[in-house]
This record gives C-alpha cells, structure tokens and sequence, in this order.
C-alpha cells in the first residue's frame, strides 16, 4: 500500500497546483476584462513638437538569418520616423555566407543616408544578451528599440510606442504579437492560439493591475536608463529578456503594455524549430524561478497578490511538469481506484483537473472571441481548436519538462536560436533550409512509447474493475495519445 498512497499523494500535489494556475488564470481573466472598460489617459509626447521627438536607436540582434535578413533590413527602414533622430544598429554575430550579403545591403542603406551600422563581435559571449549589450555601448538613443529577424513591424510603429514614455516612470513599451503565417498548419495554427492567450489575458491581466509581466525579446522599446540601472543585459539565462524585466520591475520601473499595437512575426513551421524554440523558453523560465524567486518573496515594496502571480508567472513553463506527472500516474490512478474501494473519497482530487480545463475554456474563449468575433459558428471552431491545441500541448509536455528540469537544476546549454524560414503560405517551402537540424532528438522515442502507454490507457478504461470499466479518464488518455502521436510524427517526419 505504500507505494499506492506515494502516487495517490504526487498525483494530487500535481493536480492541485495545475488548479491553482487556472485560478490565477481565471483572476487574469477578471483582470483582462475589467481593463477593456477602462480609457487609457497616458501622457504622452506632442510629435508636432519637434523638441518633443527622442533620439531612438533600433538594435537588430541576428545570427545566421541567411533567409530573412533583405525582408528585415527592407521593412525596418521603412519606419516613419525624422531621420536625425533615428539609428539602426544591426548587430551581427553571423557565422555564415549571410554576413557578405547583410554588409552589401547595409551598404546600400548607408548609400541612401540612412543611418545604420554593421555591427559584429568576435565571439558570441552571452549570446543574442551579449549582442545587445554590447549595441548599448555605442547606442546614441535614449530609447532602444529591439526587433528580432522574422519580425515586420508597420510603418507608425514608432509614433505608436515612443510617446508613452513621456511618463519618466515607463521603463519599458511592448506590443502584442501578430501572426504572417498562422494559418499555414495545424503547428502554426496551436502556436498562435497558445501566443494569443499570453498577449491578451496574461499581458493585460497583469499589467492592468501592477503585477510583473515580462518584455517578450522583441517588439518593444527599452528607455535606456531603465536597462543599465537594473543592471544590464546578462547571459546567465536562456531567457535574458523575463531575466531583466524582472530586475527592472523590482526596482520600481514601469512597464507599458499595449495591446491594440499589433507587430507582425512569423511563426516557426516545422516542429524541430518549434521544439527548438519552447526549449529554450521554458528552460529559461525555469533559470529565471531560480535566479528571482527569492528576490520576489522578500521584497517588501511589492503587495502579496504581485508576489503570487509573479511566482506563478516564473512557475509558467513548470506546468509542463505537473501536466506529465499527472499523465503518467493517470493509469496506476485508474487501477488504484478500481482495486481499493476503500480509497475512493481520494479520487474526487480528479476533478481538479477537470475544473482547471474549464477555466482555461472559458479564459481562452475571450482570448478568441477578440480576434475571431462571436457566435455560435465561431464557438464551435474554437472548440475544435481548444482542443487541438490541449491535445498537443499535452504532447509537448515530455519535451518541456525536461527543460524546465534541466533549468532548475542549473544545467546551461548554448541558447539555440529558432530557423526562420521566410513563410508566409502554402506555396512557400521550407525544405531546403539549412538551418534545419535532420536528426530527431533521443526523446522522440521516448514521446512514441509514451503514445503507446496512453493507448494501453485507453484500453483499460474497458477492463478495470467489475462494474464494466471506468471512462472517466477516457478523454483525458485519448488527448494524450493524440498529442504524444502528433508530436512524435511530425518530429520522425519533419513536416509542417
């Protein structure tokens, strides 16, 4: 018996923190809403002031975007902006043929009298941390604006984020992601619902009400004071971006969320670039729990309510653990349950799980509401999409948790940066894309046996027990086996 309550206790301990991260979800919800209500009355600079217009730098970290780097350089000097007060720095830690041919457009550019420097170090200490760094150095703009390579922003970007730092308090502007090619796959498709969630109920909801949230590596606008006194870009996490915005916020900077400014970005197609770039964000996560955790907890400006979002904030890429670890133990739960009568009061603890899916319905359902529009057509494709999108992410859960435990456990690895591709629909290919790493990693086997084990769990949905079997984790086991089979199909077969 023993060895029954050690599971019955590590499934409920994993169940009850997935619900306590859908309460706070659900508060996100409340906030979210609460904050579509509200006018926003922010200062903001007079640009038919000439005296009112800032120097702005443009810092454009790359390495080895062989595929996007003429779409880059073409969209960003497209900027309206006065030209003395505007520079763009490309900083380049290329290793490949894509240095010759950025140089000979940056070239051009400088031609035309634009302002633009190739900048490019010798070696990539501190990785994409480091580049930016090192730009600061030799920025002239007191606001620095960050783009990464598959991002397009429109034309006003400027005039829509800079004048909020009139407020001498902002610290930081970030807008929302937009999405070129979200409806090129079902991976590209997951990949924007799951990216939409987070700029719409998580930014909202907690920028609404002074909790943490995070500048997300591009798209946004750092004041450069704001940066070197929370210290400066570190490379001691795969997350440097969740890494200073934390630093800046505990030392009382504000940060400026604005929803209703969209920046275009493409998504990664293939799931080899999707694995690439959740491990990296989830690990991070994880080194960033670690480093600001305690930071959090002790610091004595901050209200309990911020202090509990912030953790669970940290905490996000960690679900992926308490999701396997339920997923796993959900078939000796099932025997469990079935085998000692005397145990049942225990397994009301199941309908946590059940709970916490609802909530994420009913947050998510917003979330695509906006961007979808209503209605009972809309509700039932976004149903269908619900659960395409739990299904996977489900499936990516092995994969995630090993980041997140090789994050907490303090094992670094070179930040890999995610292939772009230059996609935007179904007549684009990716195929020959060099950057594509053909090798399946040792944990797609590992992702295969796990879709079969949820097989056997379906199966015994069928066997257990004396009264005809027991379906209650039926869907559950069926989810599970659609991710893990999904997730370790397209990684065999490397298709989009």
């Amino acid at each position: 018996m023993v060895v029954e309550y050690i599971i019955i206790a590590v499934y409920s301990i994993a169940l009850l923190l997935i619900f306590m991260y859908s309460i706070a979800q659900l508060n996100l919800l409340f906030n979210y809403l609460s904050a579509q209500k509200k006018e926003d009355t922010s200062a903001k600079f007079d640009f038919t002031k000439p005296n009112e217009i800032p120097f702005v730098t443009i810092q454009l970290p790359v390495y080895n975007e062989l595929y996007v780097m003429e779409r880059l350089l073409t969209n960003i000097v497209k900027l309206n902006y006065p030209k003395n007060k505007l520079e763009i720095q490309v900083l380049d830690d290329s290793t490949d043929e894509s240095i010759i041919s950025t140089a000979k457009q940056i070239g051009e550019l400088k031609k035309s009298g634009i302002d633009i420097k190739h900048i490019r170090r010798t070696n990539r200490q501190g990785f994409k941390a480091g580049a930016l760094k090192a730009g600061l150095e030799v920025a002239k703009g007191e606001f620095i604006v960050i783009f990464d390579a598959d991002f397009l922003p429109k034309e006003d970007w400027l005039y829509q984020t800079i004048p909020y730092f009139k407020n001498p308090e902002i610290g930081v502007v970030q807008t929302r992601w937009g999405h070129i090619n979200r409806n090129y796959s079902t991976l590209t498709k997951i990949q924007a619902f799951a990216l939409d969630a987070h700029f719409t109920l998580e930014q909202v909801g907690r920028n609404s009400k002074g909790h943490f949230i995070n500048f997300n590596g591009t798209a946004g606008v750092w004041r450069k004071e704001c940066i070197y006194d929370a210290g400066n870009w570190e490379g001691d996490t795969l997350t440097e971006d969740l890494d200073l915005s934390y630093r800046a916020q505990l030392k009382k900077w504000k940060f400026k969320y604005l929803e209703h400014v969209e920046t275009p970005a493409e998504l990664p197609v293939i799931i080899s670039a999707a694995r690439s770039q959740q491990f990296r964000w989830n690990k991070g996560g994880a080194e960033n729990f670690q480093k600001m955790a305690k930071r959090v907890v002790t610091n004595k400006h901050l209200n309990f309510k911020s202090k509990i979002h912030g953790l669970l904030h940290l905490l996000n890429s960690t679900m992926f653990l308490n999701i396997l670890i339920v997923g796993v133990l959900s078939i000796p739960m099932l025997y469990i349950k079935n085998e000692y009568t005397h145990l049942k009061n225990y397994f009301y603890m199941m309908s946590f799980f059940v709970i916490s899916s609802i909530i994420f319905f009913i947050c998510y359902w917003h979330m695509y509401k906006n961007i979808y529009g209503g209605g009972v057509k809309n509700f039932f494709s976004y149903i269908g999409m619900f659960f395409i999108f739990f299904s996977i992410a489900m499936g990516f859960c092995l994969h995630n948790t090993i980041a997140v435990l090789e994050g907490h456990f303090g094992k670094k690895s070179e930040f890999v940066r995610t292939p772009k591709f230059n996609i935007k629909t179904l007549k684009d290919t990716w195929k020959n894309n060099k950057y594509i790493h053909k090798k399946p990693s040792v944990h797609v086997i590992l992702e295969g046996l796990l879709a079969i084990y949820f097989v056997f769990g379906m199966y015994s949905a069928f066997v257990v027990g004396d009264q005809g079997g027991d379906f209650g984790l039926f869907p559950f086991h069926l989810m599970l086996f659609l991710g893990f089979g999904y997730v370790f199909f397209k990684s065999i077969f490397s298709k989009a």
